[in-house]
C-alpha cells in the first residue's frame, strides 16, 4: 500500500555557498555551536540582509552524508548538519538515536 507524499511549500531565508578552508569553516561552526550552548539566537550574514534564527531548546538536529552522482562515476560528497523546530515554538518530539562523531 502506497504512502501520499504531500510537498508543504518551503520559503528559503537565507543561502550561502562559498568554498572555505577547513580551518575557516571549523571556526564558524564553533561560532554556531557557542550560540547554541549560551541560548543565543543565532544570526546569518551575507551582504545587508541578516536573518536571525531563535532554535529552542530541543530543535531536532539532523546529520547526513550524501553521495549525488552516477552510480558508476565520480560524483559529489556532502555532509549536511540541520536543526528543525516548528514555527509555534514547539520542541523537537521526533524519536532520537545516540549520533556518534569519532
Amino acid at each position: 500500500m502506497g504512502g501520499i507524499c504531500v510537498h508543504l511549500p518551503e520559503e528559503v531565508l537565507f543561502k550561502s555557498e562559498s568554498d572555505q578552508s577547513r580551518e575557516e569553516i571549523a571556526a564558524y561552526l564553533r561560532r554556531v555551536a557557542d550560540k547554541l550552548e549560551q541560548g543565543d539566537g543565532i544570526t546569518l550574514k551575507s551582504g545587508s540582509d541578516p536573518v536571525t534564527m531563535e532554535p529552542p531548546a530541543r530543535p531536532t538536529f539532523e546529520v547526513k552524508a550524501e553521495r549525488e552522482g552516477p552510480t558508476d562515476g565520480p560524483g559529489e560528497l556532502s555532509i549536511e548538519f540541520e536543526l528543525e523546530w516548528d514555527e509555534n515554538g514547539a520542541d523537537g518530539d521526533r524519536e532520537s538515536s545516540q549520533l556518534e562523531i569519532e
